[in-house]
């Protein structure tokens, strides 16, 4: 029985060519639908995934039955909206910004976790296309995490300068991972919705 909550379903051809006169990141993009070197990571991380969501309430929950549509997108706008910001304060609020700075930047460490979680729980029902490209958004998001954090560290010791630096190379991975998250939903429609929207 499919589940009506589930993503809708992607297209499983690997065949797709791309012109020559295409732009660099839309044949880059491809070339990781087609990667088939990707296989084993997402086959070493689907059973966990598959685990966030063999609950049916759970599965609900997490992609946003409740709510209507997938909650994965509406949820990334906070840690970003946060880091953006302390990065902003970095480059033009000047020293008295440095407090404000790390809290934001710590709110937004915070907020990536749910984030995530409901993002596993999206990818959780894609193809294998649509699941090579979702693991490297979540690399990329993982790393943009791990900087910020160490950027929080970072300025929690008084270091400020290495904070904003590490901050800076964060928003770099944040902004690849976010490219593909919009190719995943704009291009590929991966998303939830509630049944009742129809088709």
């Amino acid at each position: 029985m499919t589940d009506p909550t589930a993503p809708i379903p992607p297209t499983e051809d690997d065949s797709d060519t791309v012109p020559a006169s295409a732009p660099a990141p839309v044949t880059w993009t491809s070339r990781l639908e087609q990667a088939r070197g990707l296989d084993p990571i997402v086959r070493a991380v689907r059973p966990l995934a598959d685990a966030l969501v063999a609950d049916p309430a759970r599965r609900d929950l997490l992609r946003g039955r409740w709510l209507g549509h997938a909650v994965h997108p509406l949820l990334t706008d906070v840690p970003i909206g946060f880091w953006t910001s302390a990065v902003t304060l970095d480059l033009l609020g000047g020293r008295g910004s440095r407090t404000a700075a790390r809290r934001l930047v710590g709110l937004g460490v915070l907020a990536a976790v749910p984030t995530a979680v409901t993002g596993w729980a999206e990818w959780s029902g894609t193809g294998e296309r649509e699941q090579r490209v979702g693991v490297v958004h979540a690399v990329s998001n993982i790393v943009a995490l791990s900087l910020f954090a160490g950027s929080w560290r970072a300025r929690r010791r008084g270091r400020h300068l290495r904070g904003k630096a590490t901050a800076l190379a964060a928003s770099g991975a944040l902004g690849v991972g976010g490219y593909l998250g919009g190719h995943l939903v704009s291009v590929r429609k991966v998303s939830s919705r509630n049944p009742q929207f129809g088709d």
